[in-house]
């Protein structure tokens, strides 16, 4: 199943010229309403007009997390907060907390891209999801809890609650799929097993992200529920769970290229390194409103690709 087939499927040709035009409007947005973006422009001899296609996107300054925090809480900003209907921070166990912002459009766009996840993982509106990720600041809970709810899908809000009472719900309510971080899960597994109550579930799917894991990791969740299991990637700063995800064939996570344009660069010099080249996973947020972010250095080191997936979705994979 594909959620939104224009968008997922979208010609490469197609892609690339949406992406250029977002960009062009992202950069003169940022440019007149946010003046840490204008001023690191203006260091550079940049001006909005200089953007003129994706190709030019090279130009553009880096954003590192150092950015939010020296801009904290709502530098970064560009709209004002009348226009902010929502706000997320991270946990700032390494340093002071990055504050993000949603605007209404944002929010819209965020329950899309979490629907096409969900689509991606053979969840649907027939479905009944159990959430267990955080609630409250951390953006794991509410940015799936909406998804769930724009698929048409039940959710259940669970949260991170005791596991005992987690494996009561997921009974007593016929829970279909869950979402949670995969240490988690496998937590959840054995205490199923000790309590002997593997065989009452009626799971079928898994989103499992929130930290690293394995595919040894994967493989037992799935020999030992007999389900799919699916990874999510996210980060606060660029939306929160939803950004990419893997499909049943599990060969790379497919990014909404029409809302996150994706660069790979070498993580020392900067360079950008061309298609399945192994380095540092850079993002731009093409259409976000109350926090865009700017050729965002992510840290986290993977490659792209452009093949067509057997899935039928020409999205990039990373």
């Amino acid at each position: 199943m594909i959620w939104n087939k224009t968008k997922e499927c979208m010609e490469r040709n197609q892609m690339t010229f949406m992406q250029g035009e977002r960009l062009v409007k992202l950069v003169d947005r940022v440019y007149h309403n946010v003046p840490y973006y204008r001023e690191k422009m203006q260091e550079k001899g940049l001006d909005p007009s200089d953007i003129r296609d994706i190709k030019d996107i090279e130009k553009l300054p880096f954003t590192v997390k150092d950015d939010l925090r020296i801009n904290y809480p709502y530098g970064l900003f560009a709209s004002p907060m009348s226009e902010v209907v929502r706000i997320h921070a991270s946990s700032g166990t390494t340093g002071k907390a990055t504050v993000v912002g949603y605007s209404r459009r944002d929010l819209e766009i965020w329950k899309e891209c979490v629907a096409r996840i969900l689509t991606m993982a053979n969840i649907s509106r027939d479905d009944i999801v159990q959430v267990s990720y955080g609630y409250g600041l951390f953006t794991g809970g509410l940015g799936l809890h909406y998804g769930v709810e724009n698929l048409g899908a039940t959710v259940i809000p669970m949260s991170t609650s005791n596991t005992k009472k987690q494996i009561t719900m997921m009974v007593d309510l016929k829970a279909t799929a869950i979402a949670c971080t995969p240490s988690y899960l496998l937590h959840i597994i054995e205490t199923l097993e000790d309590e002997s109550k593997k065989d009452e579930i009626l799971l079928k799917s898994a989103i499992c992200g929130g930290e690293p894991w394995t595919d040894e990791m994967r493989d037992s969740i799935e020999d030992k529920l007999n389900i799919t299991c699916h990874d999510i990637y996210g980060l606060s700063e660029i939306m929160g769970p939803g950004v990419a995800a893997d499909c049943k064939y599990h060969k790379g996570l497919h990014i909404h290229e029409d809302h996150f344009y994706p660069e790979i660069i070498d993580p020392d010099t900067g360079e950008v390194l061309g298609e399945g080249e192994v380095g540092e996973l850079v993002i731009t947020t093409l259409t976000k409103e109350a926090l865009p972010l700017i050729r965002y250095r992510t840290g986290d080191l993977t490659s792209l690709s452009y093949d067509k997936c057997e899935c039928g979705r020409t999205t990039a994979r990373i």
